[in-house]
């Protein structure tokens, strides 16, 4: 969803409304906002209901007719509210769901049934999209403190469903990776043991080490390890173990303090915590079985306090809503960084790799105009051109087929799945046979992705020809357009004889997608 921009007058604009609503595992979270001028967020109100999605589905793979109405009653008077806030339709209102609907096996009845009762658009977000999301709100956090914007950080997240970690050293991620470890299928796990309250923690336990080995091996101890920690369950309790907490700085909490309300919630009954702490059942349910997780996660890195943040998944989606859903170049950086740290993992040609890269960066800002993709398009193109040959590591002859199965499969940093099967595309098709319909996953596209993949392959046979000899010795290139003819003069180079030559052979894609031919030529 893009904005509109802010005008360019001496006067300040007035504020644009916009809302989220997130459909999660235990519930339906509602936050409203205003956009300043200088796209900044102001939020006006946060609501919670809670809902029973996560259970359903961890147990049954499906989500209940009875449920569905619910959260369409719940999204109805949310629209009730919005209304109130002078929102006349739903083209700025966001509306995502995160594991539990991603799991159901009927997710897209579940979405259409939304739609017809109220209008709204549910996009299920996967976990890449959740991790850079999670990334974009905690990173100013991180950078406020001066231990942890120059130290290394765990950033973890315990939901209903999973939980998400992404591994931070000096404002850059190494890794991200989302484990099926949470607070419902916890209590899932647990549901038919009849047994004391030890007995219970002690099989909880049992079940969470299961993952904190997979969390560790993802986590070289190469240094100290900061833990942070995101989520309601923890925010609870920071807000009832330090009462001067602002919500919104970050804050530190002693790992035996953590201990000591975890040991007292995991002994109350339900109806013991609701009645203490004022939460609806659903959250008196999950909250013991989260804080353990938090605890358990602590002791296995041997840090004696966590930091607390408040950011949410509600705060990154409205902060993508107020830059128009653009990345920073910061945040470019970052997949780039992830993209070679995948490349080196299956020994690529690295030197080759970035020339090739920038030589599609180039080509593709100069040709802007004849191709009209944004910069989102460009971080795709650039990631596959540095990974096309990644496929070498496995086989010579298949080496395009192999990369775009290594590629889709991979856990790119700040990419979703959907980008991620684009740029595995993109990279597939460097070489050999022109995209077709028949082709794995390609023929499943909707147009404008099959168009975009032709467009961004074109590019990249025209960089990878451009650097035919395997030297870099073409660095500096100027693209122009003569009547229905592309020309690409080339700088401090003398003799392009080879390369000639291999525009004419590697071309024929970019002259079907845009019906112009490309001719190579020594700058004047």
């Amino acid at each position: 969803m893009t904005l509109p921009q802010p005008s360019r007058t001496s006067q300040p604009g007035p504020p644009q409304l916009a809302a989220v609503i997130d459909i999660g595992a235990t519930s339906i979270r509602l936050a409203i906002a205003e956009i300043l001028e200088d796209r900044t967020v102001r939020t006006l109100d946060t609501l919670t209901q809670p809902v029973e999605l996560g259970r359903e589905v961890f147990e049954n793979r499906k989500i209940s007719r009875k449920s569905i109405e619910e959260v369409v009653e719940v999204l109805r008077r949310y629209q009730t509210i919005l209304l109130q806030y002078g929102f006349t339709s739903n083209d700025l209102v966001r509306v995502v769901a995160t594991t539990a609907v991603r799991e159901a096996v009927n997710r897209l009845a579940f979405a259409d049934r939304l739609y017809v009762a109220t209008g709204l658009n549910v996009e299920s977000i996967d976990e890449q999209e959740v991790n850079r999301i999670t990334y974009v709100g905690v990173y100013p956090h991180l950078q406020s403190s001066e231990e942890l914007a120059d130290g290394k950080s765990l950033v973890v997240e315990v939901g209903g469903g999973n939980t998400e970690s992404l591994v931070i050293r000096s404002g850059n991620v190494l890794t991200s990776h989302s484990f099926r470890l949470g607070s419902i299928r916890l209590l899932i796990a647990l549901q038919r043991v009849r047994s004391n309250s030890d007995r219970r923690r002690s099989l909880m336990e049992s079940h969470i080490r299961r993952y904190l080995g997979q969390i560790k091996e993802a986590v070289s101890e190469d240094q100290q390890i900061h833990l942070v920690a995101l989520g309601g369950d923890i925010r609870f309790a920071i807000s009832h173990l330090q009462a001067h907490w602002d919500g919104r700085s970050l804050a530190k909490l002693p790992v035996d303090a953590l201990e000591k309300l975890t040991n007292k919630i995991l002994g109350y009954s339900d109806d013991e915590i609701v009645k203490r702490y004022s939460v609806s059942y659903l959250e008196a349910a999950t909250l013991g079985p989260a804080l353990l997780v938090y605890y358990m996660l602590a002791k296995q890195f041997a840090v004696s306090e966590l930091y607390v943040c408040d950011t949410n998944l509600r705060d990154g989606l409205l902060h993508d809503m107020a830059v128009g859903g653009t990345w920073s170049e910061e945040f470019r950086n970052q997949i780039v960084r992830s993209a070679l740290g995948l490349g080196r993992k299956y020994g690529f040609d690295e030197s080759y790799a970035r020339n090739v890269a920038e030589l599609s960066r180039s080509i593709f800002f100069q040709l802007q105009e004849i191709h009209g993709l944004d910069v989102r398009h460009e971080v795709i193109l650039f990631v596959a051109s540095l990974l096309h040959e990644i496929g070498l590591a496995v086989n010579l002859r298949s080496n395009h087929k192999h990369a775009f199965y290594l590629i889709r499969n991979s856990d790119l940093f700040g990419l979703s799945k959907s980008e991620l099967l684009l740029v595995g595309l993109v990279a597939r098709y460097h070489r050999r046979a022109s995209p077709q319909a028949s082709h794995d996953a390609y023929g499943d596209l909707p147009q404008e992705d099959r168009v975009i993949v032709n467009k961004l392959a074109a590019i990249l046979r025209l960089s990878i020809a451009l650097d035919d000899t395997r030297s870099g010795r073409i660095r500096e290139i100027a693209c122009s357009k003569v009547d229905r003819q592309i020309f690409i003069d080339v700088f401090g180079v003398g003799d392009i004889s080879l390369e000639q030559l291999a525009i004419r052979e590697q071309s024929s894609l970019f002259r079907d997608v845009f019906g112009l031919s490309v001719l190579l030529q020594i700058a004047k």
